[in-house]
C-alpha cells in the first residue's frame, strides 16, 4: 500500500463491508452475525449509522447516474465532504465507497437501508402483496415494501408499522388491538382498515366499522367510520374526508386507481412492485397530472400505457433499470 494512501478506521471499514453484504441480499445467518458485530462495541453502531447516512445522502445522485458523467459525480462527492469535520480525505473516501455500493444496489432495485429495519420485523413483504394470519385469527394484508412487528403480550394486541402499508381485518377477542404508526396510534373499535406510513406520520383509511386515531404528542383523538380517511403528522391530525374505500384500497385486488395526481406519485407507487429501479429524470414530466387504473403486478405495462397518454417512452436497461423521459 502506498504510505500516502488514506487509512479508513477499522470500524468504518467494517461498516462499509456490512453495507456491501447487505446490498447483496444477506442470508439469515448474516443477520445474526451483523447483530453480534453491532452490539460488540458502541463505535460499531456509530460507524454503521454514519455509513448509512452517507448511503442515504447519495441516493439522489444515484438516481441520476444514467445521465451523469464521472466528473459531475466527483464534484458532488467533494461538495458533500466540505461540511465534515474529519481529515480532508476521510469523508470523500467513505462517501465514494458508499456511493459505489449504492449505485450497484439501487440500480438492482435493492434498498439495503431497510435491511436493518427488517431484522426487527416479524413480517415483511418485498415487491409483492403478502397476506398474514396472526395467532388470534386477525388477518393482515401487507402492501409491497412493508414491515411490521407484532406484540400480543401485556393484555393487548399491538402491531407496529415500521414502513409501508397494511390492511387489517381484526378478530374480536376482547383484548385491545392497537396499531402504532408514524408517532401515533390507531385503536380498533370493530373494523377493517388500512394504515399507511408517511414518514413523519401516517394515513388511515376505514373500509368498515370504526377506529380511534391518536395522532400523538397530546393531539386530540379522532374517530373514523367507513369510507373516511385522515392523515396525521408530528402529532397533528389533518382534515377528515370521505373516500371510496374500495377504490382507495384496490391494491389488495391488484390495482392502483388515480384521479388527477402527479405522475411522480404513480411512479413512486409502481416502484414498490418493480424488482428494479424506475428513474423519472424529467421534473416537468413528473408533475404532469394523470388518471387511470393500472395493474400493480405489471408495472412496465402500466408505464407503457401512461407513456402513450402523457407522452414519454420507458426504456429498460439491463432488465432492471427503467428510465422515463
Amino acid at each position: 500500500m502506498n504510505p500516502s494512501d488514506p487509512i479508513i478506521p477499522e470500524a468504518s471499514r467494517r461498516a462499509l463491508g456490512w453495507l456491501s453484504r447487505i446490498n447483496e441480499r444477506p442470508a439469515t445467518a448474516d443477520g445474526a452475525a451483523f447483530k453480534r458485530w453491532l452490539l460488540a462495541d458502541p463505535a460499531h453502531r456509530s460507524a454503521y449509522l454514519e455509513a448509512q447516512a452517507l448511503w442515504q445522502s447519495t441516493e439522489a445522485p444515484a438516481r441520476r447516474l444514467a445521465d451523469e458523467d464521472d466528473g459531475a459525480l466527483q464534484q458532488y462527492l467533494q461538495r458533500m465532504d466540505r461540511p465534515r469535520r474529519r481529515a480532508p480525505w476521510y469523508g470523500a473516501a467513505l462517501a465514494a465507497a458508499a456511493c459505489l455500493v449504492l449505485a450497484l444496489g439501487s440500480l438492482a432495485g435493492w434498498q439495503p437501508q431497510f435491511w436493518w429495519q427488517d431484522l426487527r420485523a416479524d413480517y415483511t413483504s418485498s415487491a409483492q402483496v403478502r397476506e398474514v394470519t396472526l395467532v388470534d385469527g386477525s388477518r393482515l394484508t401487507l402492501d409491497a415494501g412493508t414491515a411490521v412487528t407484532v406484540d400480543f403480550e401485556h393484555g393487548q394486541r399491538r402491531v407496529r408499522l415500521l414502513r409501508g402499508a397494511a390492511f387489517f381485518e381484526v378478530t374480536h377477542t376482547g383484548a385491545p388491538f392497537v396499531v402504532d404508526a408514524g408517532g401515533g396510534e390507531v385503536r380498533v373499535l370493530g373494523t377493517q382498515f388500512e394504515v399507511r406510513d408517511q414518514g413523519q406520520g401516517a394515513q388511515v383509511t376505514v373500509r368498515s366499522g370504526r377506529v380511534a386515531v391518536l395522532p400523538g404528542n397530546g393531539g386530540a383523538t379522532r374517530e373514523l367510520v367507513a369510507n373516511q380517511q385522515m392523515a396525521y403528522a408530528r402529532g397533528v391530525a389533518g382534515e377528515l374526508h370521505g373516500v371510496d374505500s374500495d377504490s382507495a384500497l384496490a391494491w389488495r385486488q391488484g390495482w392502483l386507481n388515480y384521479y388527477q395526481v402527479p405522475l411522480a406519485q404513480v411512479v413512486d407507487d409502481l416502484q414498490r412492485y418493480y424488482p428494479g429501479r424506475i428513474l423519472l429524470l424529467d421534473e416537468p414530466l413528473a408533475q404532469r397530472r394523470v388518471s387511470g387504473s393500472f395493474p400493480l403486478h405489471e408495472p412496465l405495462q402500466a408505464l407503457a400505457s401512461l407513456g402513450k397518454v402523457v407522452g414519454f417512452t420507458p426504456t429498460t436497461l439491463l432488465g432492471r433499470v427503467t428510465v422515463l423521459r
